[in-house]
């Protein structure tokens, strides 16, 4: 029998490589930094709504940041918080820690105190990188924490005085002093632009990169330098998302893994331009593809649906975007949605971007554009070994079209959660990552994720996973979102109760889209109760919150 790597290769794009593609060798990215600043300092590495960040700005800043964190004693190994939105900031933070060796360990700048403060202790974090909106948050709790100097900054430093594109309100918001804290502009002022003298080995650890916090507290992620490059280079070699003509369009939260590297580490790897945006707005997003000529964009599915329904997508030409990477968050991809996009944007590609997690450093699998399917996540990428085991017995494979957890195995795999030898005892066995995620893959090697198992459905027995129905309901022509939790039942143990949200101008009945499910999905899957919503609660990265909706 055919392993499910060897069945994935042979759906492997014609003349790419297998391995990944290190083009200035298997160094730290924040060497790539250095270099690619050597190689052209006057090429913009961001553009932040018209202001220019060149690639020798981005270098000299984050070794002006990392020589001041050595000064103030902070040493390699030592963590680093950023409490940042997408802004250059964000950028200079995080390659002036990785020049010294010390560690990031970036907080969701939708933190609520309490959220913050467990974050700040669980690292151990002594020095915390904020911007000054964000900065009332921090303050109530750092008394409680290990924080021993912060520095702040605010949005308008990198704005430039006409910005070229419409600012959102929080970039408003101007400047005060901030007693206690240190000023990043004052730093970068008057700070030493050399290279600092550390060495920082692939081995070291690079991220505590926080996981969701869907089984108990969030856990810390260790990702190594080398898990960052290694991503960066997977995404240049595959299916170029970025390579060193691209100009990236990013949105997703750049603190989020999937964010970071698309954002963030792979254009310093190819030397490419990112166009960075605070957050989305689907005119501001169309205003920065025409003027900059965006070619690359990492979207979610709604992104891509706001864009293509905003009633001024006529007026912009999207024809310079080539390649779009989608998350099937809150909307599931579909063969029809892609077409719809490749109609707006004159023959752009989207496709979905990846399966991948946070102990995985994301993108463990990935579409080929020779052989694109919809509703699945891609085959396994570079060097990358995926497989389906049996949840109650980790020793046994399942074969192609057998339903199991998804375990993956590959060189950016974390090296535990942060001070926690039991979890990583569970999660980390014998060089696998059990994800605790429930796939299969088919007869070309490409993996469908069918959900996570702890938000399986048990319906008279049945296992139902929530995106096969919400997959299954969006097909339906009058739905453009599901989203579906498990109801308890006395009789059934539990049923299906479907969230809808009706495509605009369309209607239907929670009776007649049950009389249609009945005739497209087996009776188990049927939802007993349908509620009509206009939104779902979502995550700052954009995923449904099921646990917030209602049975």
């Amino acid at each position: 029998m055919q392993s499910i790597k060897e069945i994935s290769l042979k759906s492997w794009p014609p003349g790419v490589p297998t391995e990944a593609q290190y083009p200035l060798g298997k160094v730290p990215l924040a060497e790539y930094l250095k270099m690619r600043a050597q190689e052209h300092p006057d090429k913009p590495a961001i553009i932040f709504y018209g202001r220019t960040i060149t690639y020798r700005e981005l270098d000299e800043t984050s070794n002006c940041l990392a020589n001041y964190l050595l000064q103030q004693g902070v040493k390699k190994g030592d963590r680093v918080a950023l409490f940042l939105l997408n802004c250059p900031q964000y950028h200079i933070a995080h390659y002036a820690a990785w020049k010294i060796g010390a560690v990031i360990a970036p907080c969701s700048p939708l933190f609520k105190e309490m959220e913050l403060e467990y974050e700040l202790n669980d690292a151990g974090a002594e020095t915390l990188v904020a911007l000054d909106v964000l900065y009332p948050v921090a303050q109530k709790v750092l008394a409680n924490t290990a924080v021993k100097r912060v520095i702040t900054s605010n949005l308008n430093d990198f704005l430039p005085e006409e910005p070229t594109l419409p600012i959102t309100d929080v970039m408003k918001i101007k400047k005060s002093p901030i007693p206690g804290t240190t000023d990043l502009m004052d730093i970068l002022a008057n700070g030493d632009n050399r290279s600092p003298d550390v060495k920082v080995e692939l081995d070291d650890l690079a991220l505590l990169q926080y996981t969701g916090g869907t089984t108990g507290l969030p856990k810390g992620a260790m990702l190594t330098q080398f898990a960052a490059l290694f991503k960066s280079a997977t995404a240049y070699a595959n299916v170029r998302v970025v390579d060193s003509d691209s100009i990236v369009l990013a949105i997703a939260p750049i603190f989020h893994i999937a964010g970071m590297l698309v954002g963030v580490d792979a254009p310093i790897l190819t030397g490419a331009t990112v166009v960075l945006l605070v957050g989305f707005d689907p005119e501001t997003a169309m205003m920065a593809i025409e003027k900059y000529r965006i070619n690359r964009f990492t979207a979610t599915v709604p992104m891509n649906v706001a864009i293509m329904s905003h009633p001024n997508v006529g007026k912009y030409d999207l024809s310079s975007l080539r390649l779009t990477l989608t998350m099937s968050f809150g909307i599931t991809l579909t063969e029809e949605i892609a077409k719809q996009w490749a109609e707006v944007t004159k023959g752009g590609i989207l496709v979905e971007a990846a399966y991948g997690l946070s102990e995985t450093h994301t993108f463990d699998t990935f579409v080929p554009l020779h052989k694109i399917k919809y509703g699945v996540c891609g085959i396994p990428n570079a060097e990358t070994d995926i497989r389906i085991f049996d949840f109650d017995d980790h020793t046994k494979e399942l074969p192609i079209g057998e339903e199991g957890e998804i375990a993956v195995k590959g060189p950016a795999n974390f090296v535990g959660y942060w001070n926690k030898p039991e979890a990583t005892a569970e999660t980390l066995i014998d060089g696998w990552v059990f994800t605790g995620d429930v796939g299969r893959f088919d007869e070309d090697g490409y993996l469908a994720f069918l959900g996570r198992r702890k938000e399986m459905i048990k319906v008279s027995g049945f296992s139902v996973f929530p995106e096969e129905v919400e997959l299954l309901l969006c097909k339906h022509p009058a739905v453009a979102q599901a989203a579906v939790i498990p109801k308890p039942d006395p009789h059934k143990g539990e049923v299906i109760k479907a969230f809808i949200i009706l495509k605009p101008g369309e209607s239907a009945t929670a009776e007649e889209i049950q009389a249609w499910a009945k005739q497209n999905m087996s009776s188990y899957k049927v939802p007993a109760v349908i509620e009509f919503t206009d939104s779902f609660p979502m995550s700052g990265v954009g995923k449904v919150l099921r646990r917030l909706l209602k049975p």
